[in-house]
């Protein structure tokens, strides 16, 4: 299994459908795990597709809309209940701060798991530590919202051939990539001798909202760009009056912004066939296209190194 991929735990928008739940998507990033926008339903699709709560480390809302936000005292019970012990951190725009207050605590409950609560005021980082920076910025929605950004910082890839060659070895490669030099028989050694550029990976989630700056910020030269595509391009107008996007629109930033795999979801229960939304999609990036369905996973796509893919 792939150490960063995205579950699937709900595809719809404002209602459900006998196929598709309410939102609901958790980001697996190595050690890290960040659940976006759980909608009605979200306890369930967890155990549907096997993602425990100890998985949990932050919780990210976009906005207040039920549809992004209504599974949100299941979840905060489900920490307690199974006793999660890490601290977990909720991110949400900070003018909804009474409305989350609201859905944690919905119900009387026995609260031994220790939720903090984060608001995202402006755009900027909101978070950072060993998976790298969460980032948000302000979306162009009919209520308060934000999209996050994911960024690893860029590192090196180290090339064990060369240490071989060097007969650099054990603590000595540690010594290196901290100091970025080492003395080693007699003579000093380098980093970029023995290990080549790395850039770091990134991940973007963009909900509800027209086409803004922010959109592209968001998903600028992001490897894995998860956006909504409530609507077909035939319907724009409806987009753009609740403050939505399109199949087509969504295409348009993945391939301006150099996106690696684009994922749609979020969809319209108007439209019966979702291969129509990878058709419209596909008709304008040519990257890889994937129109998510509950409980599947979707891969990362592996890390790019200098340019090489690998």
């Amino acid at each position: 299994m792939s150490s960063r991929e995205l579950v699937v735990l709900g595809t719809a928008s404002q209602a459900p459908t006998r196929y598709r739940n309410q939102n609901g998507y958790l980001l697996r990033w190595d050690a890290e795990g960040l659940l976006f926008d759980p909608g009605e339903g979200t306890q369930r699709q967890m155990l549907l597709a096997g993602v425990s709560a100890r998985e949990i480390d932050r919780v990210c809302l976009t906005h207040f809309h039920g549809d992004h936000c209504l599974g949100v005292p299941g979840v905060v019970q489900r920490l307690s209940l199974d006793r999660v012990p890490h601290v977990v951190e909720a991110h949400y725009p900070a003018s909804g701060a009474e409305f989350f207050r609201r859905l944690r605590y919905a119900t009387s409950f026995h609260e031994v798991a220790e939720l903090r609560e984060v608001p995202v005021e402006r755009d900027g980082p909101v978070a950072t530590g060993a998976f790298g920076t969460l980032e948000a910025r302000r979306l162009d929605h009919r209520v308060d919202a934000f999209g996050y950004r994911l960024v690893e910082p860029d590192g090196r890839r180290m090339l064990p051939e060369a240490l071989t060659r060097l007969g650099v070895s054990g603590p000595d490669v540690g010594v290196l990539q901290r100091e970025g030099v080492l003395e080693h028989r007699g003579r000093w050694v380098e980093l970029a001798e023995v290990s080549v550029p790395r850039p770091g990976q990134r991940f973007a989630f963009v909900m509800d909202t027209r086409l803004c700056d922010a959109v592209y910020a968001l998903a600028d030269g992001v490897d894995l760009l998860v956006i909504e595509s409530t609507f077909l391009d035939e319907d724009a107008g409806l987009a753009a009056e609740y403050g939505h996007l399109t199949a087509a629109q969504a295409a348009r930033v993945a391939r301006e912004c150099g996106v690696r795999r684009l994922v749609l979801t979020h969809f319209s229960a108007r439209y019966a066939d979702p291969r129509a939304f990878h058709d419209e999609a596909a008709g304008i990036f040519d990257g890889d296209v994937v129109v998510a369905e509950d409980l599947a996973r979707v891969p990362v796509p592996p890390r790019e190194h200098a340019g090489v893919p690998g």
